[in-house]
């Protein structure tokens, strides 16, 4: 059985990729109130005390608005965070997997594949970006896009966000003319089994198998739990991005590579919730 040494375990799709992959894989979790990753004498300590074949590397900042203002934390967390921990997977010369994000994109021609070109616009996805800049093609990369489950207490992804805030009667401005791809957070865990039993140094795009606009998954998630769907209200990308930070416009990304799990549909991901 392979051991998987990971960091954000917590989070909102760490915790799903353990529960359903636990009886597949040992996993060692590397919890961030034991371990501050930006210090490195404490994290050393705590890699040399466990061994592992892959280390999945999940923790990262990831408040995009509150990056713009709390740069040298992001840079700490997001970069100086992740060459440490690459640096002393490699002295003990095992495997690491790091997980980006869909940002690295600009969302200003898509679709977006493995192998299109990165320009990331926010300070978060240009962090994140410099992780991948530090690891590519010695350790593998993935990018998730917009992932979305059916429970998790400590934090709403944008699904049940919008499921509440309908459930509580009010309106919500959606934006028409921009694109996200949403993902299944199960289809991710069982992606990842995969790629866990079959590394390779490389990049893959692991997400959902459709993009639409927010607008109308706003209206699909209101459909789906038979709530008001005129509580939906359009909006454009550029009044919605008023006093936030940037963030990608066209964000349709697609797989190459990914021929090994078929990921659904956000259609397909709302009914199974």
């Amino acid at each position: 059985m392979l051991t998987i040494a990971i960091t954000g375990s917590t989070g909102l799709i760490g915790t799903r990729l353990i529960e359903l992959l636990n009886k597949d894989f040992q996993f060692i979790e590397i919890l961030q109130q034991e371990v501050d990753i930006t210090d490195k004498d404490s994290l050393w300590n705590k890699i040399k005390s466990i061994d592992f074949d892959i280390f999945f590397h999940m923790a990262a900042y990831t408040n995009v608005d509150g990056a713009e203002k709390e740069k040298k934390l992001v840079y700490a967390i997001n970069v100086e965070g992740t060459k440490n921990i690459f640096d002393m997977v490699l002295q003990k010369n095992r495997k690491m997997i790091y997980v980006s994000t869909d940002f690295v994109f600009d969302g200003s021609s898509p679709p977006y594949y493995e192998d299109s070109k990165p320009n990331p616009i926010g300070y978060y996805a240009q962090t994140k970006y410099k992780g991948e800049m530090m690891v590519k093609d010695r350790a593998m990369i993935i990018r998730p896009s917009y992932p979305y489950r059916k429970s998790f207490v400590p934090k709403k992804d944008f699904v049940r966000n919008i499921k509440y805030l309908l459930e509580q009667k009010k309106p919500l401005s959606m934006m028409m003319d921009a694109l996200i791809t949403p993902t299944f957070i199960d289809d991710i865990a069982f992606a990842m089994k995969y790629l866990f039993q079959n590394f390779t140094p490389e990049i893959f795009h692991i997400v959902g198998a459709n993009s639409l606009s927010p607008y109308d998954a706003g209206k699909l998630i209101a459909k789906t739990f038979h709530l008001d769907t005129n509580l939906i209200l359009p909006t454009t990308y550029e009044e919605y991005s008023k006093g936030k930070a940037k963030r990608s416009r066209y964000s349709e990304i697609k797989s190459k590579k990914n021929t090994f799990y078929r990921m659904k549909t956000f259609e397909e991901g709302l009914r199974q919730l």
